[in-house]
Formats: C-alpha cells, structure tokens, sequence
C-alpha cells in the first residue's frame, strides 16, 4: 500500500539531523511515503506555504499530502506515525504533559546548535 506523500523539512547542515533522516529511512518500508526535503535549499517552497528558513530550521515542519503544514511535536508525530510499530511514541510526545516539556528542551537544543554553527545569533534565543 503506497501512502500519501509525508514531506518533512530538516536541516540537511545538521549532522545529527542526518543521521535521524537515515535512521527514520532504515527503520521505514519503501512505501512509507516520507519525501525528505533540505529546508535550506527549499526556502521559496517553504515561503509560499508561510514559512520563514529561520523557522524551518528552530523546528522540524511536515507537510501532509493536502498541504497541511505541521510542526514541532505533532510533526514528529505524523513523522512516527509512517515508522512501523511507532505511532505510540508519536502519540505519546503529544500529550499535554509532555508535549511542552519536549518542545522547551528540543527548542533550547536547537537554538544552541544553531548558535554554535554561527546560523544564529544568540540575541535571537
């Protein structure tokens, strides 16, 4: 069964970022429907769909077949949702609970590996 296309936005720049692509990419079936897009090398596409590249970058975004754009938490969590046996983490990290812890230390880590590169100033954090 072939799924409706699931474009995700990463930061290509990122090795970490990477190596969570081809981890996601092993762990999915040739017919997960995941397009994996550089956010980098993307910036008009995402700008017609509202999306600034200093957005992009402070938050994984995924668009749905229908041109839905998701991001942060609930993207990852369409993004495990395509990743057999994962769905229960995707829903999971989008509990009220735990849905705004997550997002502060995800925000806090990538603010400080973008600073880090020099693709952020600090007064921005």
């Amino acid at each position: 069964m072939i799924r409706p296309t699931l474009k995700v936005y990463y930061d290509a720049s990122c090795p970490v970022c990477r190596r969570e692509r081809a981890r996601y990419e092993r762990l999915t079936r040739h017919d997960s429907g995941v397009e994996w897009w550089d956010a980098t090398g993307n910036v008009h596409h995402l700008e017609a769909q509202g999306i600034t590249l200093k957005q992009a970058l402070l938050s994984l975004h995924v668009e749905t077949a229908e041109g839905q754009i998701e991001d942060g938490m609930p993207a990852y969590r369409l993004l495990l949702a395509r990743i057999p046996g994962m769905s229960p983490l995707g829903w999971l990290i989008t509990r009220p609970l735990i849905q705004p812890l997550l997002t502060r230390l995800y925000d806090a880590w990538v603010r400080r590996r973008l600073c880090n590169d020099g693709r952020l100033e600090r007064d921005e954090r």
